[in-house]
């Protein structure tokens, strides 16, 4: 072939191309822009919801309207108002959210474990006690409207060991395999 007949080739090639690119960059747009509404979607299905509402509309939601939210039992007992000591704990755990602010993660200890957990309190470090020392628990937005208690558990999985002095003996049996 002459090379004349191979530049033309190329020509009609690199035309083509242009004449592709130039038809494909809208259709790419129409899927972006398709695409970013799906991703916008996705993004907020992913997001943390309870009951309809995200993280920062619960935070922004006054007392009343949050209690509306919660179920019966959680919303009668915080209807009869928080007893001293729930009360003392809320405006520790708002020092502490001050704090981290700040930039100090501040753990608050505690042994109120019937406290619920409000949306206030995201994001904090509670030492919960369950009756022998103090369980750290960075608190989550899935734990809203939980009680403090139900994530430090006070009952261990008990593990025996072998038979000590002075068993007797049909406990001392351990069968051969």
């Amino acid at each position: 072939m002459p090379p004349n007949e191979e530049q033309d080739n190329e020509e009609q090639e690199e035309i083509e191309e242009e004449d592709l690119e130039e038809e494909f960059p809208e259709e790419l747009e129409e899927e972006a822009e398709r695409g970013e509404l799906d991703l916008e979607k996705e993004r907020d299905r992913l997001k943390f919801h309870y009951r309809g509402y995200t993280l920062e509309e619960l935070k922004k939601m006054s007392m009343d309207e949050f209690i509306q939210l919660l179920p019966a039992r959680a919303r009668r007992s915080l209807k009869r108002g928080l007893p001293p000591r729930q009360k003392k704990l809320l405006e520790r755990l708002r020092r502490a959210y001050r704090a981290k602010k700040r930039g100090k993660d501040i753990l608050t200890r505690t042994h109120v474990r019937d406290m619920l957990i409000f949306p206030e309190m995201v994001g904090l470090k509670i030492g919960i006690y369950n009756g022998k020392s103090y369980e750290t628990v960075d608190v989550k937005p899935e734990m809203i409207a939980h009680y403090l208690g139900e994530f430090s558990l006070t009952r261990r999985h008990v593990q025996h060991g072998s038979p000590g002095i002075g068993a007797t003996r049909s406990s001392k049996y351990v069968p051969l395999k």
